[in-house]
């Protein structure tokens, strides 16, 4: 069963009382499944970054359990950096780790900016593959002005509105940035000088908007805590734009000027696709490749265990998910291929059993999402818990059903197939059937037990109608 989980790197606006920081990773960290990977601070930025993952059911809402503390706790109108902003939640990026695609991405940011204006009343606007204008892709032109410029701009300047909110900032925790983009490494060089100017002039070399790298965003600030220097960098695309060829860029301006470079760090976490191509690179590897690497040769043999086991052992484990509905599914799924094999060794046409399969399929991992989106419903505080279980009631009750009508018309073709192929593949057929005949059984199941939950109304009235139907 394919895994789906989705990264986001909420940045916040503060980066110098710990607690506060650590309380805002402690809210992500209570969502099911929410895994907080990493915490960075920095004094001189004033600036957090929290990296954590989740199935795609639970992030968007981990992510706002970490916004409604920063909201709560961090006042703008006091803070000061070196790093731009225009909100206490500055950026919050959701990326496709694993099992999700960009524009799944994209629609996970555009409900998250919805909810900070409804629930927090802070103003949202998309960027990068989450931009709905061309001018909100880049980052940095919605956060012209930092806070207290966009503040004053935003109530004159219709060009300036958010895409989600009224055109008035939240009075201390600003307005917030929310997108979809592919994986970016922040990283950062620090000079052996405190000459601000040199680090800027490095920056505006080497960043695109400035005729440089193409997927570099650079600027140059001071680091005050160490009188050094720092070219500060965003690098969109580490494929295109490796990080060792920016850093032997910058070395080499930097020499230019007389400057050395002292080291250069990671803020938040880094692909080891990335470091690998820098050790390739710099030890110059005859011979090298990825299967050279220890990890990448262990997870390539574990990969090629066969991806029945790996269900099975999710389906015996001490857990809700998957369960019995995600069961049902792969019952329908199991008998739908053996149709399209007696279909194919038969000479018919096995189409519609391969359409029944990749739908089943997919319902094995949607079934296990919507149970898991049960329980993320249930563990909201209790005055505002009511609509989010109906309405994950509902996807729960939406998708065995989905599974029981498409086994249903399975069935009825299997019983066709069985008087249409030779009787040597008479087994076959009949154990297709009685898998269909398992899933249905097992998918109207869950749809008789969720149903029972859900109050009386239209989707009630919809999904008897289509019961009453079968």
């Amino acid at each position: 069963m394919t895994r789906k989980l989705v990264e986001c790197i909420p940045n916040f606006s503060e980066g110098r009382d710990r607690a506060k920081v650590d309380a805002i990773a402690s809210a992500i960290a209570a969502l099911p499944g929410a895994l907080v990977l990493d915490l960075e601070l920095d004094a001189d930025h004033n600036r957090s970054v929290i990296t954590f993952v989740a199935p795609p059911e639970t992030v968007m809402e981990a992510a706002l359990a970490g916004a409604a503390k920063a909201v709560e706790t961090i006042d703008l109108t006091v803070h000061s950096g070196v790093h731009p902003r225009i909100g206490a939640v500055d950026v919050m990026p959701f990326v496709p780790l694993e099992g999700m695609t960009l524009a799944e991405c994209v629609q996970i940011a555009e409900r998250a900016a919805a909810e900070m204006w409804k629930r927090f009343r802070v103003p949202a606007y998309l960027y990068e593959a989450a931009a709905r204008r061309p001018d909100r892709t880049n980052l940095e032109n919605i956060r012209r002005g930092q806070f207290e410029g966009l503040r004053a701009e935003v109530l004159t300047n219709p060009d300036r509105a958010p895409d989600f909110g009224d055109p008035q900032l939240h009075p201390t925790a600003g307005a917030t940035v929310v997108g979809a983009r592919k994986f970016l490494i922040a990283y950062n060089i620090n000079l052996g000088t405190p000459d601000i100017e040199i680090a800027k002039r490095i920056a505006k070399g080497i960043r695109h908007s400035s005729g440089g790298f193409r997927y570099v965003k650079s600027m140059g600030v001071p680091l005050a805590s160490r009188n050094l220097a720092q070219v500060s960098m965003n690098l969109t695309d580490f494929e295109q734009t490796p990080i060792h060829r920016v850093f032997e860029c910058v070395r080499s301006e930097a020499a230019r000027y007389g400057v050395p470079v002292l080291g250069s760090e990671i803020v938040g976490l880094i692909p080891k696709k990335a470091l690998e191509a820098t050790a390739d690179f710099y030890l110059r590897f005859e011979n090298f490749q990825p299967g050279l690497v220890l990890e990448n040769r262990v997870a390539e043999a574990t990969a090629q265990r066969a991806p029945m086991a790996d269900f099975l052992d999710a389906l015996a484990a001490a857990t809700p998910t998957p369960g019995g509905g995600s069961a049902a599914a792969a019952s329908g799924a199991m008998s739908a291929a053996l149709g399209a094999m007696v279909a194919r060794l038969s000479k018919q046409d096995p189409a519609p059993f391969e359409a029944d399969r990749a739908f089943l399929t997919e319902a094995v991992q949607r079934d296990a999402d919507a149970y898991s989106a049960v329980v993320a419903a249930y563990k909201r505080p209790k005055d505002e818990r009511a609509p989010f279980v109906n309405a994950a009631m509902e996807g729960a009750t939406t998708v065995p059903l989905e599974v029981l009508e498409h086994t249903a018309a399975l069935s009825a073709r299997l019983a066709a197939l069985a008087e249409s192929s030779p009787s040597k593949f008479a087994s076959d057929v009949i154990t297709a059937r009685a898998l269909a005949q398992a899933a249905m059984t097992g998918a109207r199941a869950n749809v008789d037990i969720n149903l029972a939950y859900l109050p009386e109304g239209e989707f009630r009235v919809s999904v008897e109608a289509r019961l009453a139907s079968l």
